[in-house]
């Protein structure tokens, strides 16, 4: 029997996910298990098995394409069924919705008083001229009707294949509308996507050319993960009123004890930043909390997000529960997840639950910078460049390796005070790290 095959809800959060690729194609079998598609959400790739079997009977949502949770994305069913009944539920057409069906008994073309709902909106449409139309993958809006009362009648649908002869996704139909595309005009042997109709409308744009220089522009859709840090940068910066205060440290000890550990395990600055940060947390526990309506949610534990810079954007994994863990194993846990992270393998448990946030822009030259908050987090510690710093000592000047730590704060839970003793004493441990031991 014959089944939808939808975007599946794969967190509370998640409202829509992005096919990333189709690992099945039309008319070939699928096993219950396997995987039929990468749907891309949350900045992480899922692959999502089928939990029927059968044969790709119809792919609806092509690559690249959003899909809202639930909505269908594909049919499976036997190679000889008829998906007619399908295709209609896939498009959202029920009897509750409003279909109003004929009791007049016959072939389809017979049945051209049907009256059908569309998701674009009500089009007359009889169920013959709209299984060919769904079966060509066309809108129902853009074909003219000579039925009654402007009905979409088989022979309408059969004169447009014939006239236009152009397979447009919805996606890319509306977006050519939307920059008066003429869809006739995009050279496609396969049914034309949303890029092409950018590439098109790029490649077709006027060039300014100015003393023999061609300066031209190009749109490029936001990807599923840089949706995400728009949409999470954008509601941090609307919710916490923040203030960013730096302070110098001198990493001289701090880079003798790195150097001490080489022979046994290869540690970076974040490694022991991450284990010097998670025991000061816990003296300043309102860093370390959260803001939920009227309340603070105090913790006695923490969970330590580490920003990892990916091609595609930023990602934070979690070290859950840094503040009992050893230097060695923070280390290797550390490189770990960023290896994960690198190669789209984290799972999404791995960026969840984060009550603190370190990033590290040191490797880059970066001296200065105003991290923002990692929602629902109340503070971000930023790391800057280590720099060689002549400073006065003992009356003498000295060559110190100096480091700016850039933290911002949520004042609605951390005063410019309570921020300030957090520096200073982090400050204590960094440049004294044996007092890790006491």
């Amino acid at each position: 029997m014959g089944s939808l095959v939808v975007m599946p809800k794969l967190g509370l959060t998640m409202t829509e996910g992005e096919i990333e690729k189709w690992h099945k194609k039309v008319g070939e079998e699928i096993k219950e298990g396997e995987i039929l598609f990468d749907v891309t959400t949350d900045k992480l790739t899922n692959e999502i098995e089928s939990k029927v079997s059968g044969v790709v009977r119809k792919i609806l949502t092509e690559e690249g394409e959003t899909v809202e949770c639930l909505k269908a994305v594909a049919i499976i069913a036997d190679a000889d069924e008829d998906i007619y009944d399908l295709l209609k539920e896939a498009n959202g057409d029920s009897a509750e919705e409003g279909v109003e069906i004929d009791n007049i008994k016959g072939k389809e073309e017979e049945k051209a008083n049907t009256i059908t709902k569309v998701k674009e909106g009500r089009v007359k449409i009889s169920p013959a001229a709209k299984k060919l139309a769904l079966e060509n993958n066309l809108d129902f809006e853009i074909i003219t009707g000579t039925g009654p009362e402007g009905r979409i009648v088989l022979e309408d649908v059969k004169k447009y294949i014939e006239n236009n002869k152009v397979k447009v996704s919805p996606t890319a139909y509306k977006l050519a509308k939307d920059l008066n595309v003429d869809l006739k005009e995009i050279n496609s042997e396969r049914r034309i996507m949303k890029e092409d109709v950018l590439n098109f409308n790029n490649s077709s744009a006027v060039n300014e050319i100015v003393n023999n220089e061609v300066y031209s522009e190009e749109k490029i859709e936001l990807s599923p993960m840089r949706k995400v840090i728009s949409a999470r940068m954008s509601e941090s910066w609307n919710t916490s009123p923040t203030v960013t205060y730096d302070i110098k440290v001198d990493t001289s000890n701090l880079r003798k004890l790195r150097n001490d550990f080489k022979d046994i395990c290869k540690i970076t600055y974040t490694d022991l930043l991450i284990k010097i940060v998670s025991k000061v947390l816990l003296q300043f526990p309102l860093l370390n909390c959260s803001v939920a309506g009227n309340e603070l949610i105090m913790r006695n534990y923490v969970n330590m997000g580490v920003a990892v810079a990916l091609d595609q954007g930023l990602i934070v994994p979690v070290i859950k529960y840094a503040n009992n863990k050893g230097l060695e194993e923070i280390s290797k846990e550390v490189k770990e997840l960023a290896g994960k992270a690198k190669n789209n393998e984290l799972a999404s448990d791995s960026i969840k639950g984060g009550t603190f946030t370190i990033t590290n822009l040191g490797m880059f030259g970066i001296e200065y910078f105003s991290p923002i908050i990692n929602q629902p987090e109340v503070a971000i510690l930023g790391v800057n460049k280590i720099t060689e710093t002549p400073v006065v000592e003992d009356g003498e000047i000295v060559i110190k390796p100096l480091m700016n730590l850039s933290l911002t704060a949520d004042h609605r839970a951390v005063d410019g005070a309570v921020a300030a003793q957090f520096l200073s004493t982090l400050k204590k441990y960094i440049e004294k790290p044996e007092l890790l031991l006491l």
